[in-house]
């Protein structure tokens, strides 16, 4: 039996904000607090409060200002020597570095995270800090070795009745079988998730369900159905200032024009998508929205060679952030388009 969602990255004073809080709100409400506990000089309060701070800053893709607040949130935690207090700083730190795309600090990071929840006996740090290298792996596109750690978690979240993990687990796993074409277990999944989530009152967790829902819609030839699910979680998106979702989602709603065959309409929400991903320097879901970009110009007329041009250089990008399953799309997308890869195929094969 799963209860309401929780935020256990909302701490001390913060305590009282609900996982579907607005992200301006959280972040009004950390910086007061923060305030208070510097005056005060109660270290454990500011690490708390500052960890909120700089989650709020990171989802609302404020990335210089959150890399600042959460490794203030680990100094401070680390002065009071609260060991829990400073795998959560470490998590924040990983789960940014993740979006920023730089996955070898990612791991790093969430190991190191893992490791000191452990040390301090704060299972749900332990837990999230896990979930996080599981969903590093997964974006890289290492499924084989990670997929077994999101099939565990499922199964710890299930049994201590977290609803929010339950539902991230859920999708993890729905996406790896998506992605490795298992599209009936896949919509199976973010049907659960986007129905539990809406259960336990967890708005952004079943906003990146119906994303996931419309993924699969669309691949099966019913694009309305999946403009209407993407359109119902935007909403959610810009009620609760969720910057980076409010991207993939525009990405998402351009990926299900152009398998549609609206070209232009594509064009022009990835053009969308870019500049927001661009804007919060979040380099995964730039490479993914140009990439998307280059391939509706090249249906609309765009010269091959400069198609050619640009899938070359996205290639060296996934390559450079070790993205591997992006790294297949761009290499699908030469064959798809019928271009050659500039220099020869596996130009950029021996690089990670």
């Amino acid at each position: 039996m799963h209860g309401k969602a929780l935020a256990p990255e909302y701490q001390g004073a913060l305590t009282k904000m609900s996982v579907n809080s607005s992200l301006t709100d959280v972040l009004a409400e950390g910086l007061r607090h923060l305030r208070e506990a510097e005056l005060t000089g109660s270290r454990q309060e500011v690490a708390r409060c500052g960890l909120a701070v700089a989650e709020a800053h990171r989802r609302l893709g404020n990335v210089e200002e959150a890399d600042r607040a959460w490794k203030d949130s680990y100094r401070a935690a680390r002065s009071a020597g609260d060991q829990g207090s400073m795998a959560w700083a470490l998590w924040s730190g990983g789960t940014l570095a993740r979006q920023c795309g730089r996955l070898r600090l990612a791991f790093r990071l969430l190991e190191l995270a893992a490791d000191m929840g452990k040390r301090g006996g704060d299972i749900v740090a332990r837990g999230y800090s896990l979930a996080g290298l599981a969903e590093t792996g997964r974006i890289q596109g290492d499924y084989r070795t990670v997929a077994a750690l999101h099939e565990q978690l499922l199964a710890e979240a299930r049994a201590r009745g977290e609803a929010r993990h339950t539902v991230w687990a859920l999708e993890g796993i729905a996406q790896i079988h998506r992605n490795t074409g298992s599209l009936d277990s896949a919509l199976a999944m973010f049907e659960e998730a986007a129905e539990l989530a809406g259960a336990a009152e967890d708005r952004r967790g079943r906003a990146w369900a119906l994303r996931g829902m419309a993924d699969i819609v669309s691949l099966r030839d019913d694009p309305e159905r999946a403009l209407a699910l993407l359109s119902e979680a935007e909403l959610t998106c810009r009620e609760m200032k969720l910057s980076s979702a409010l991207a993939y989602n525009h990405k998402m709603r351009a990926n299900v024009l152009f398998r549609a065959g609206r070209y232009e309409e594509a064009r022009a929400v990835y053009e969308q998508a870019l500049g927001e991903f661009r804007a919060m320097t979040e380099p995964r879901g730039e490479a993914l929205a140009r990439l998307g970009l280059v391939k509706s110009l090249a249906r609309l007329g765009r010269d091959r060679d400069e198609t050619a041009a640009d899938l070359g250089e996205l290639r060296r990008t996934l390559d450079r952030i070790g993205l591997l399953n992006a790294r297949e799309m761009v290499d699908k997308a030469f064959a798809e388009l019928g271009v050659a890869p500039p220099g020869g195929a596996g130009e950029e094969g021996g690089r990670r």
